[in-house]
């Protein structure tokens, strides 16, 4: 951030309603017909990865981990990840997504995915999934759906549905 002091927080309960209303800005109703509002639906996120980014009070982005499964292995669904469109390539979005995957392999988290462009989202570390390795519930494009090993390797030999993980279902 050039001119502009960021303070990137843990998600909190009183957020909720203020990240709906960007997200309702920023993604439109259309955002609940995508194939990852379908794993939301059952699994709540994790508030102690999922994040706030602000400036003074004013909330500017916000990044949401949920844990889910590829096939029998653990791993977490990032996103969605948004940006006030003012606040944009101002690096919110990088300092959101360096805290989420950071606190994430702190926590022992070994594998996170997402659906999104790799040109971004592989300045952190994400790639293409390689095709017919993992598939995911309703219409998605598959050229789009990214994976981060947080430990070296770990996606080897992981392939499967992705899913929420019923451990944590609501």
């Amino acid at each position: 951030m050039n001119d502009l002091s960021l303070t990137i927080l843990p998600e909190t309960p009183k957020d909720a309603q203020a990240i709906e209303r960007l997200h309702e800005r920023t993604f439109g109703p259309g955002r609940f017909a995508l194939s990852a509002y379908r794993l939301r639906e059952h699994v709540d996120h994790l508030l102690e990865l999922s994040f706030t980014a602000r400036i003074g009070t004013l909330l500017v982005g916000s990044v949401r981990q949920l844990p889910v499964c590829i096939g029998d292995t653990s791993a977490l669904m990032l996103g969605p990840l948004t940006v006030e469109p003012p606040f944009r390539n101002r690096g919110v979005g990088r300092a959101l997504l360096e805290r989420a995957l950071g606190d994430a392999k702190a926590k022992g988290h070994r594998l996170v995915i997402l659906v999104g462009d790799e040109p971004y989202y592989s300045r952190v570390g994400f790639k293409a999934v390689p095709k017919g390795r993992a598939t995911m519930p309703g219409p998605v494009d598959y050229s789009r759906l990214l994976v981060a090993e947080l430990v070296e390797g770990a996606f080897n030999d992981v392939s499967g549905a992705i899913q929420p993980d019923w451990s944590k279902a609501r």
